[in-house]
């Protein structure tokens, strides 16, 4: 028994000491696992990616140059290929979310859309349709415009200004080989719902009429209704509304105007 026991003893003993063992050996792989998930993490933030990349781009630039000058000129190279790509990034970055602002063309629209409140026109702009249960839409109407010749969605596009624009039988619109039916069509179904929406608050029909103020490529045409939808120059907003007749009164937009600020809500809440 007595040897038993010292033997269950020395057991005892000894498994302590493995287990001891086991850690110092699985130490070091452990201490590589932490740092290689710590590098993969550090290498996801773009902010580390973008200097790795500056790093790069200024050590190749400044070799080269090294090589065919002196290597004074080349750290000069590495400073300012440094220095010119934070400038740079320092331009494109905005403390405001890049799907929050209004893009160059809706900018445009909206400085044509101003000048008419003097004429009866109140203007919501980015509103989302329709709003479910939650708040929440994939459509976006640019500009919504209420006034006396009734009320209108516009979406405002900038197209690459070196492809024509064309239209096929009022049926087809292309830009260069492009076919911008999709476009066509999502425009006239979000008015299709801002109408329909719009009804039901002020007890009577409201068409809206859907429209693109296209920016950058000339576009041959005054107006031309393509698919149901009103397609122009974007420098022709202001007149497109203007010359139209007179539908509706006074309280008839101040009512639309009212139901569509709580039925359309802002597509990007502050």
């Amino acid at each position: 028994m007595a040897i038993m026991e010292r033997g269950n003893t020395q057991n005892a003993r000894a498994r302590p000491e493995s287990e001891e063992a086991r850690d110092e050996h699985d130490e070091t792989p452990v201490k590589e696992r932490l740092e290689g998930s710590a590098a993969a993490a550090a290498l996801d933030d773009p902010k580390i990616r973008r200097w790795l990349y500056r790093i790069g781009a200024a050590v190749a630039a400044g070799a080269v140059a090294a090589l065919l000058t002196s290597w004074r000129l080349g750290l000069t190279v590495a400073v300012l290929v440094v220095i010119g790509d934070v400038v740079r990034q320092s331009r494109k970055s905005s403390t405001v979310a890049a799907w929050q602002k209004s893009s160059a063309a809706e900018r445009r629209t909206e400085r044509q859309l101003k000048s008419l409140r003097r004429n009866g026109y109140l203007v919501l702009h980015a509103r989302a349709v329709p709003r479910d249960d939650e708040g929440v839409s994939d459509g976006r109407i640019d500009h919504l415009v209420i006034g006396p010749s009734g009320v209108y969605a516009i979406d405002s596009e900038k197209w690459d200004k070196r492809l024509p624009v064309r239209t096929m039988s009022h049926l087809k619109l292309f830009h260069g080989p492009f076919n911008k039916k999709d476009r066509l069509d999502e425009a006239r179904w979000e008015a299709q719902m801002a109408s329909i929406i719009l009804a039901e608050r002020v007890g009577f029909d409201v068409p809206v009429q859907p429209s693109v103020a296209i920016y950058g490529p000339s576009i041959p045409w005054k107006v031309m209704r393509v698919r149901d939808v009103d397609v122009y120059a974007g420098n022709r907003a202001r007149s497109y509304l203007r010359r139209r007749p007179k539908i509706l009164t006074e309280s008839d937009v101040q009512r639309i105007f009212q139901a569509a600020e709580q039925a359309l809500p802002p597509k990007y809440p502050d």
